[in-house]
């Protein structure tokens, strides 16, 4: 099978796709994708790119078209509304020439925000007579009013719109959390969709296979991690709200492994609060992830409280149940709900950080094997529900149904 991706996200920036696009090439898919430059979540671009460039490169079998997008930057909302239609607009002009000899079987759609990515997919599709499968990630246009970055009520409506038109127009849905069929089948009753979760490298249930990265924060103590992006999403400031609750405990340390808008804002509280025991390290390479997660205590998931999110489950979740180590899940709804589930951990309403306190403290006084069963429960939900290979297979099931549909 040939396929064709198109997201605006893809390698060097770290996102699930990577992973599961190795895996349908270990399964024999020939696998091309069209992206733009990378740039998340910094807001910069990466080293080694050109901005004003269609660059072509190759990755573990996968060949790469590059086209030029506007860099989101940080915390600016025009940049961002830039950067998303610059790669539509680059997607979609120039794709369909970098890609003229090209005839894929399918085209996959990985729709992070934004879902208006996948009209340059359907615009492929149509050229070239072949199924365009998407993969929702994000929910629009509820995740673009939930971060704040949009409030006029004219542009959500337009975004709805074509939200709509972008459902109807592609052959077949995926969704990675259940709950987003409702809101899908709200704009497209009668629209073909089917439930397949995110998975994560292999190596998040191997530590030993990844990147050995130390630090003495990881060193002792009863270290609990947070780890991903710091954004308005994530509802960071109950992780600061925590920690200053959690003073009086200094064998207990909150580190956070990762970058984002919020970064800054939480070195300024650490340093206004003079808050010792919450340790910001920034962001590491993903390959040294799995070791570092294994040295966590406790694992921690935070995510703002709002409608949408509750209908979320965060990538993280399926990468802490693969370390093996409880998880305290600050959020709502359908990521709560999985946690709850597999006996993974403890589960709080988003944003109170009276509970996430109570959480980490009920975890800390339990037993180091209490602590120990929890965490192999997690990894076992894991093994069952959320294995690379499982999700892979199912994947390329999913491809060669909407394929053979087609013809």
């Amino acid at each position: 099978m040939k396929l064709l991706l198109v997201t605006q996200y893809f390698w060097p920036e770290e996102f699930t796709i990577n992973e599961l696009v190795a895996s349908l090439v270990d399964q024999g898919v020939e696998v091309k994708v069209l992206t733009g430059k990378p740039n998340y979540p910094e807001g910069k671009l990466y080293k080694g790119y050109r901005l004003f460039s269609f660059d072509e490169e190759t990755r573990q079998g996968v060949m790469i078209r590059r086209v030029p997008i506007v860099i989101r930057g940080m915390k600016n909302p025009v940049r961002l509304a830039l950067n998303y239609l610059s790669f539509i607009f680059s997607a979609g002009v120039f794709g369909p020439w970098l890609l003229r000899k090209y005839k894929p079987d399918v085209i996959l759609v990985y729709a992070l925000s934004p879902l208006l990515q996948a009209i340059p997919a359907i615009l492929l599709g149509k050229l070239k007579n072949i199924p365009v499968v998407l993969y929702v990630q994000d929910l629009w246009p509820e995740s673009l009013e939930a971060t704040g970055y949009v409030q006029k009520r004219w542009i959500l409506n337009s975004v709805s719109w074509l939200v709509k038109h972008i459902y109807r127009a592609v052959d077949s849905i995926l969704i990675s959390s259940r709950p987003f069929e409702a809101a899908i089948r709200r704009f497209v009753p009668q629209a073909r969709i089917s439930y397949l979760p995110n998975s994560v490298d292999p190596a998040f249930a191997d530590p030993n296979a990844g990147l050995t990265q130390d630090h003495p924060a990881l060193d002792e103590g009863f270290v609990v991690i947070f780890a991903g992006n710091l954004g308005a999403a994530q509802a960071v400031h109950v992780i600061a709200e925590a920690a200053e609750k959690l003073e009086a405990y200094p064998d207990i340390k909150l580190v956070v492994l990762g970058s984002g808008s919020e970064l800054a804002w939480m070195r300024e509280q650490k340093q206004e609060k003079k808050l010792a025991n919450l340790h910001l390290l920034g962001r590491f390479p993903v390959e040294a992830m799995p070791y570092m997660l294994a040295k966590a205590s406790v694992l921690l998931i935070t995510l703002a409280d709002q409608p949408i999110f509750a209908m979320t489950v965060p990538n993280k979740t399926q990468a802490y149940m693969a370390v093996g180590r409880p998880i305290v899940a600050a959020l709502n709804g359908e990521g709560a709900k999985l946690v709850t589930e597999a006996q993974a951990g403890i589960a709080v309403p988003a944003e109170d950080s009276t509970a996430l306190t109570q959480a980490i403290l009920r975890l800390y006084q339990m037993s180091d094997q209490q602590r120990r069963d929890i965490g192999l429960n997690g990894r076992q939900f894991y093994l069952q529900h959320f294995e690379q290979g499982i999700v892979s297979r199912a994947m390329l099931d999913h491809l060669k149904q909407a394929t053979e549909e087609k013809r």
